[in-house]
């Protein structure tokens, strides 16, 4: 049999593995482990797969993922996210839809220190929804702000998605955090822009009996979180001018946010145990992925059905923007069925070589895989915030889905400016130092 037809059954057998509810880095494993073992030998597999893992585990430069998810659970525990909230609460209140519009803003800011979507949008939810149910705003509207605020996390940095897709494709970690802020910053307004048009459409979905706050209260707010603005300017500073490597940030943003949480006399034994857990969790989860794409991208190596690939596209009568278009179809039709972390390392490494082959930015490509992947947050069945933001407030999931329908918008409007500027994405990484 020769190696493409092995490749072929092994990418079947793979989603045949997802399909029936293997954790996909297991299933990564495995596929990899018996496809090298048919192409080439178990001689070769076995010290391949413990290459893969131990290599994933002990890489100095992972562990700015881990130092990433702890700075998101002490900015929760410290009370950061709450501030956050109230601080964009009280500036944008009695704006149209004013609670959905500081929704949007507070969870741009927790993105700023936390790098995970999910985190991300059940934080806010558990601070926002309460306040707008109160106030009376549809449901759909509340619910699908969260929702889609939620996403911002995988987007602004620092963020988890661009790490993950910096090791997979052999980029700088520190050119990829900081190409996601611009276009984080226009993906924010973009959520805006359609929350104000969508209560000038429908007033109802967002009363506006809401009190005036003074502006010396407002002025006063900010001091709730300067600690935030402290320690992006520290992470995000510091990897901009080239100060400290993004593992070097993360564990200066990790620090800095123990100690205000200690300050803040947060920081009891339980809670620091309970985020130590949660970091723990979602860092091996992540770990393990990583170390399993490893094993299944040797084995695509071997097949050469990503080199086949590239070739087969590349040698097409057609236009490279109109071959980015499938792939990004095929980025949506995904994303209704695996999470973000899942479609990059099943996508990029058949994908990616085809990208640069046709002459795309590998950087620039970096912020359009985010943004399809924050697409496939929010999308059914499987889109992981909306399952989130399901639970939080306690409403069925296709109410939730009715909201991020229009969001969905916002996120292809993003992709389609980014595409045509790409500029957006690449000034900042092409003027750090």
């Amino acid at each position: 049999m020769d190696p493409q037809t092995i490749g072929l059954i092994g990418i079947g057998v793979l989603f045949l593995l997802l399909l029936i509810g293997m954790p996909i880095g297991f299933a990564l494993a495995f596929v990899g482990f018996w496809g090298i073992s048919f192409v080439t030998d178990v001689s070769v597999a076995l010290p391949t797969l413990l290459r893969s893992f131990l290599g994933t585990f002990t890489t100095y430069s992972f562990t700015v993922i881990p130092l990433f998810v702890i700075m998101g659970e002490l900015a929760t525990v410290s009370g950061l996210s709450q501030g956050i909230y109230s601080v964009a609460d009280k500036w944008l209140r009695r704006l149209p839809g004013g609670l959905a519009i500081a929704t949007i803003g507070a969870c741009s800011g927790f993105a700023a220190i936390c790098g995970s979507s999910v985190a991300t949008a059940a934080t806010l939810g558990r601070v926002a929804l309460p306040e707008m149910e109160k106030y009376k705003y549809d449901v759909h509207l509340a619910t699908g702000s969260v929702a889609a605020g939620g996403t911002l996390g995988f987007l602004i940095p620092p963020s988890i998605g661009f790490v993950v897709y910096g090791i997979l494709t052999e980029q700088s970690i520190g050119k990829l955090l900081i190409s996601g802020f611009l276009p984080g910053f226009l993906l924010a307004l973009t959520y805006i822009a359609i929350i104000f048009v969508w209560v000038k459409v429908k007033p109802h979905a967002a009363p506006l009996n809401l009190e005036r706050v003074p502006f010396r209260e407002k002025m006063q707010s900010l001091l709730m979180v300067w600690e935030l603005i402290v320690v992006f300017l520290l992470v995000m500073g510091g990897i901009y001018f080239g100060l400290f490597t993004p593992t070097e940030a993360g564990a200066l943003g990790a620090f800095f946010l123990f100690v205000v949480t200690l300050l803040r006399k947060k920081l009891t034994w339980k809670a620091l145990l309970e985020s130590m857990r949660s970091t723990t969790r979602i860092s091996v989860m992540i770990f393990i992925i990583l170390a399993g794409a490893y094993v299944f991208t040797y084995f695509m190596a071997l097949t050469m059905i990503p080199m086949e690939l590239s070739m087969w596209l590349s040698g097409m009568s057609l236009s490279r923007y109109l071959i980015l278009f499938i792939i990004l179809v095929g980025y949506l039709f995904l994303g209704c069925f695996l999470d973000a972390t899942s479609m990059m390392v099943l996508t990029l490494p058949v994908i990616f070589p085809t990208i640069i082959k046709l002459g795309f930015n590998p950087i620039w490509f970096g912020v359009i895989s985010v943004l399809m992947m924050e697409a496939g947050l929010i999308t059914p069945p499987l889109g992981l915030n909306i399952f989130v933001i399901s639970g939080v407030a306690n409403v069925p999931m296709e109410v939730v889905f009715k909201g991020t329908i229009v969001f969905l918008l916002a996120i292809f409007l993003v992709v389609g400016l980014v595409t045509l500027f790409p500029w957006i994405a690449l000034f900042l990484p092409g003027i750090m130092g």
